[in-house]
């Protein structure tokens, strides 16, 4: 590669204007430890006047970033638009065939195109790199490529979105309902401003941990349906209620080789307040992976912010700088396998349900019977009345029990005139 590298950046929100920011500053520091000297020939953002916290150079500003490729010549590209196909598909595959390395934070794109990339990647013998795309400034796409290549993972978990997590340590610190803490998140940065809805329905996460799943497991990534809940319906009581039990509520991603076959999720879990993950608080992200020889290895950062995603993307401009192009996911796109997914019906959980219910008689016994037929056992129960209001406040904590079981429960309990609401379902993580 030559000394003088010419760099675009296509896409100006938060990460966008950040990285810009950050590699204007940074120049000299790169020229050392590289022996490159970077130079920004062009950017690109729907808006050429929008105000930003940094200055842009408008000299080297394009509305249509298709048009860089005709008037500049670039070595590495950042797409930072941040959507899972439109521009930021077609501009990535453009700069791959035209032999462009390039650095992506889109977790969206490389989760559902990511092994099309590679290959294009591959074909062209460029660099695709997306570190930032999993747990912001945390190494950990890099560290199981490479920290972990020779071990065989069996399983990788975590907390892998540091919104969710902001949302729910601060509802337990400020004994504040969800709509309160969530403007927080979003004055602070934490959250989207406009709509936080793929950080709270899971599908960020759920993102991630395919990204992860490939790595870990040498596979494609997976395209089954799998369970993904977010935290939208997590309320202030269930927050209090898991604090008496010793208990916190986290937003897990799972990936595991069970029998040969791939399970991946993403849902709200109880997890004791005495384990690693249950103390993992704040934006704070933690990736736990399991494996031969190594044992558990975990690794814990940042999640949420441009500082730490815009971390990773100059850790990836490092990596181009000083070596030669790598494969994106690890090994060759030719070795990695597919893998038949695990039936999601059997994943098993303990169960914390709650159930607001009339203050009547027979409501408790009607709702254990209802569990008892479909197999599922009771292990402790809370029941807490509200006289006033001629209601009660039911909570149920399960033993071991099939998602199928769960479901097909559940679903029953909306025609019980008894219970004012459909119960909600947490499951515990142990």
């Amino acid at each position: 590669m030559k000394n003088y590298i010419n760099i675009a950046i296509v896409g100006l929100g938060q990460v966008g204007i950040y990285l810009y920011n950050e590699l204007s500053l940074k120049k000299k520091d790169i020229e050392i430890k590289t022996g490159k000297r970077i130079n920004i020939v062009a950017i690109s953002a729907k808006s050429r006047d929008k105000k930003r916290r940094f200055k842009i150079n408008k000299k080297v500003f394009y509305s249509n970033p298709l048009n860089i490729f005709k008037e500049k010549k670039i070595d590495i590209l950042f797409e930072c638009i941040g959507q899972s196909d439109g521009m930021s598909k077609r501009i990535v595959e453009v700069a791959l065939k035209k032999k462009i390395n390039v650095i992506t934070p889109n977790k969206a794109l490389i989760a559902k195109h990511g092994d099309n990339l590679s290959k294009l990647a591959e074909k062209n013998k460029v660099s695709l790199e997306f570190e930032a795309s999993v747990a912001g400034g945390i190494p950990i796409l890099r560290t199981i490529k490479e920290g972990l290549a020779t071990n065989k993972i069996s399983k990788v978990y975590g907390i892998l979105n540091g919104t969710t997590n902001y949302i729910l340590s601060e509802m337990e610190n400020s004994n504040e309902t969800f709509d309160k803490v969530l403007k927080k998140a979003q004055k602070l940065g934490y959250a989207e401003p406009g709509n936080p809805k793929l950080d709270l329905n899971g599908f960020d996460a759920f993102a991630k941990i395919r990204i992860l799943s490939a790595l870990s497991f040498n596979t494609k990534i997976s395209k089954s349906k799998c369970i993904m809940e977010g935290i939208e319906n997590i309320k202030l009581e269930d927050i209090k209620i898991a604090n008496q039990l010793g208990l916190r509520i986290k937003l897990l991603g799972i990936s595991e080789v069970i029998n040969g076959q791939l399970f991946e999720t993403v849902h709200p879990c109880l997890v004791s307040k005495k384990t690693y993950i249950g103390n993992v608080n704040g934006v704070m992200n933690a990736v736990i992976t399991e494996g031969e020889p190594v044992g558990e290895s975990v690794l814990q950062g940042e999640g949420a912010g441009p500082g730490p995603t815009s971390s990773s993307l100059l850790s990836d401009l490092l990596s181009i700088l000083r070596g030669s192009a790598k494969y994106p996911f690890g090994i060759s796109s030719n070795k990695r396998r597919s893998i038949k997914s695990f039936n999601n019906d059997k994943y098993t959980n303990s169960l914390y349900l709650r159930f607001e219910v009339k203050d009547v008689q027979g409501v408790l016994s009607s709702i254990t019977n209802r569990l008892a037929k479909y197999k599922i056992s009771v292990k402790r129960i809370i029941q807490t009345p509200d006289k006033k209001n001629k209601k009660a406040t039911i909570v149920i904590i399960t033993h071991k029990t099939t998602e199928i079981n769960s479901r097909n429960c559940l679903s029953v309990f909306k025609k019980n005139k008894n219970i004012l609401k459909f119960p909600t379902l947490i499951r515990l993580y142990n």
